[in-house]
């Protein structure tokens, strides 16, 4: 079992839960209020790198570290456009401006990278070859 794996999607699981971004009247969102099909994805990486971990696979790992990535990516560009675009219906640019503004990210963003970069960080295990008649002795 890799223990940095395991580490690595608690955090990521710990990260999907804490505020991620906050709206002016209704309060703070973690990823089941932002998308609940983005949330069952990020839920699902999390899943593959308890997997991994549990079987030793550093593949599957850092697959799931380099998909929670692109998961943070494509969740933030996706608030990016539906905050600029809920406010479409105003017809003057600074109120738009002013009130996409109001909505602001959260640091649970970061606890998701962390995570996912403590599960990108896995290192495959050190494979010592010996020679006929030593010792098994690693350094």
């Amino acid at each position: 079992m890799k223990i940095q794996g395991v580490i690595g999607a608690a955090v990521m699981a710990v990260g999907g839960l804490c505020p991620l971004m906050r709206l002016p009247i209704i309060g703070n969102w973690n990823y089941f209020d932002i998308d609940t099909t983005l949330a069952i994805t990020f839920y699902v990486v999390v899943l593959v790198a308890l997997l991994g971990s549990f079987t030793n696979k550093v593949g599957l790992i850092k697959f799931a570290g380099w998909a929670g990535i692109a998961l943070v990516a494509i969740s933030l560009v996706g608030i990016y456009f539906k905050v600029n675009d809920s406010f479409g219906f105003l017809h003057f640019k600074k109120l738009v401006s002013v009130a996409s503004g109001m909505v602001k990210l959260k640091w649970g963003w970061f606890v998701i990278l962390a995570g996912a970069a403590v599960l990108i960080t896995v290192r495959r295990p050190r494979v010592v070859l010996q020679q006929a008649g030593t010792p098994d002795v690693v350094k």
